[in-house]
C-alpha cells in the first residue's frame, strides 16, 4: 500500500515539476489550430479513425 502512495506522490511531483518547467521557459500560448499544420496526414486519418471507432463502441453499449 505504501508503495502505491509514493507512486502517486511521485506521479502528482512529476506534473507539478513539468509545469514549474514550462512556466520558467516561458512557453504560454499553446495553440492547438498552430500544432494541426505541424500534423502530417496519416497521423491525422489514424485519430480521426480512432476517435470514431471510439465513438461508435460507446454509442452501441460497448463496456470497458
Amino acid at each position: 500500500m505504501v508503495w502505491f502512495l509514493l507512486f502517486i506522490v511521485a506521479i502528482l511531483g512529476f506534473g507539478f515539476m513539468v509545469d514549474f518547467m514550462y512556466k520558467q521557459i516561458g512557453i504560454e500560448h499553446v495553440d492547438p489550430r498552430e500544432n494541426e499544420k505541424h500534423v502530417s496526414e496519416s497521423e491525422r486519418i489514424y485519430f480521426e479513425s480512432h476517435m470514431h471507432n471510439s465513438k461508435s463502441y460507446h454509442d452501441h453499449g460497448g463496456m470497458f
